[in-house]
């Protein structure tokens, strides 16, 4: 399989080529910092490739506090971009930097013990098209 995807700017480009083995929405405290989110969506590989089409050079990466809780990001919109862990084994994708769809599974929520205190039931809020005003 092969997906594309970029950031948010369009400055920086990849793609990769392979299967994801996983699909977890992380609820931890770091993931909800760094997303501004309930939970980081995150698609994992040990066998994909991944390939910068455009803008490797840009792409900054921070491990906080030396944690191994790793970020790839464009200095210049923020946007999360994918990145290796695991001294290299592990490929993470924020699932909202691909542009291609994904047809994988989530396969659960991790974490959970520290999801937000408002994140619960967010189904049953009600839905709209646009932006209301």
């Amino acid at each position: 399989m092969k997906y594309t995807g970029s950031c948010l700017c369009g400055n920086i480009q990849f793609e990769i080529i392979g299967e994801f083995e996983s699909f977890f929405f992380c609820h931890c405290r770091s993931c909800r910092k760094d997303t501004g989110s309930a939970h980081a969506a995150n698609l994992f590989s040990s066998t994909a490739e991944l390939k910068w089409v455009k803008g490797e050079k840009e792409v900054r990466i921070y491990d906080h506090n030396n944690s191994g809780h790793i970020k790839g990001f464009c200095p210049r919109c923020g946007s999360a971009l994918p990145n290796r862990q695991m001294e290299g084994t592990l490929l993470v994708v924020p699932a909202g930097s691909l542009d291609s769809d994904v047809n994988v599974t989530p396969t659960g929520h991790i974490f959970t013990g520290e999801r937000a205190n408002w994140d619960h039931h967010l189904e049953e809020a009600p839905s709209y098209e646009n932006f209301l005003e």
